[in-house]
């Protein structure tokens, strides 16, 4: 990865409905524009995203979606309302965010939930992306929910009947279930519920799966505010039709654009690039022979973003 650099500049900017939107930028102040939409939903912007990037040649923007990261007011305070935090939002708050850059294209990265909304923003905005780079790819249809919170049960069955467990009578959405018990006031209850659905979160993410993790816990704030968001989006199924990014493909025909995954990530399955390649003309796609979800790809994905490198 490219060295660890610092924004030059950033801010906090007014999108409405109450929100404010940390971004920031760093690199290359006349280079060419690339923005780095994390995942999650919830994950918020991290330093390292600005080491995929040459910072001679780029100029790149971090941001925080809406309720994570530094954005405001934040999904871990006790009681937060959700309800002006859907696709749709994000995607103006984008917009807004270019706008505000004085950006007139740019480069959009993504990974895992980021590429569902890197790909969104491209179909609703063509003219406004000069190149596409997805990694740890989903595409939002409705079955890849299904398999990270039923399906992917079959591969780690332990750690699927702690998660069922923590929430006694879901009906038909663990997810909407989760949600609930999530944004009940009374911390003993959400707090419990974002424990059981992070352990869950760190079994579909290990190889073999429902491994036992061994790594730092998860910080407390940024843990409930995670957990509310990926359930608020996935029990909503992310507000997109089943199939949309699929069907719509053939918009970004004339967007150059990279899609790296690894064969090994199981909790965004290695169908998911394939689906999202075929739809997408001219797409280059590169599967990472023992990458898993988020790690192993990192070379790749250089490699991808310095093949853009020009003015």
């Amino acid at each position: 990865m490219y060295p660890e650099i610092e924004p030059y500049d950033q801010g906090m900017l007014d999108v409405g409905d109450g929100h404010r939107v940390y971004w920031e930028v760093s690199g290359n102040p006349d280079g060419k524009p690339a923005v780095v939409v994390h995942g999650g939903p919830g994950s918020g912007s991290r330093p390292g995203h600005r080491r995929y990037f040459n910072p001679a040649v780029y100029r790149i923007v971090l941001f925080d979606q809406r309720n994570c990261g530094r954005s405001t007011p934040h999904a871990s305070e006790p009681v937060v309302d959700l309800s002006a935090n859907t696709t749709d939002h994000l995607l103006r708050d984008m917009e807004q965010l270019r706008e505000h850059l004085g950006i007139d294209r740019w480069l959009v990265f993504g990974g895992s939930w980021g590429s569902v909304l890197s790909v969104t923003y491209a179909l609703r905005h063509p003219e406004r992306v000069s190149e596409m780079v997805i990694t740890a790819v989903a595409t939002g249809r409705h079955s890849e929910i299904e398999w990270l919170i039923r399906g992917f049960g079959q591969l780690a069955p332990e750690a699927y009947e702690r998660f069922r467990a923590g929430v006694p009578d879901p009906g038909d959405d663990i997810s909407a279930a989760y949600h609930r018990l999530l944004m009940d006031p009374d911390p003993a209850v959400h707090r419990k519920a974002a424990d059981d659905w992070c352990a869950w979160e760190d079994a579909i993410a290990t190889v073999p799966p429902g491994r036992d993790v061994v790594h730092e816990p998860w910080e407390p704030r940024f843990q409930l505010a995670f957990a509310r968001l990926v359930t608020h989006y996935f029990s909503n199924r992310c507000w997109l039709e089943d199939d949309e990014l699929a069907r719509e493909g053939h918009v970004l025909k004339n967007i150059p654009g990279v899609i790296v995954h690894g064969q090994l990530d199981l909790s965004a399955l290695a169908g998911n690039p394939w689906v999202l390649h075929n739809a997408w003309p001219g797409s280059e796609l590169v599967i990472i022979e023992h990458g898993t979800h988020g790690t192993g790809t990192t070379e790749a994905i250089i490699d991808a973003t310095n093949s853009f490198a020009k003015p």
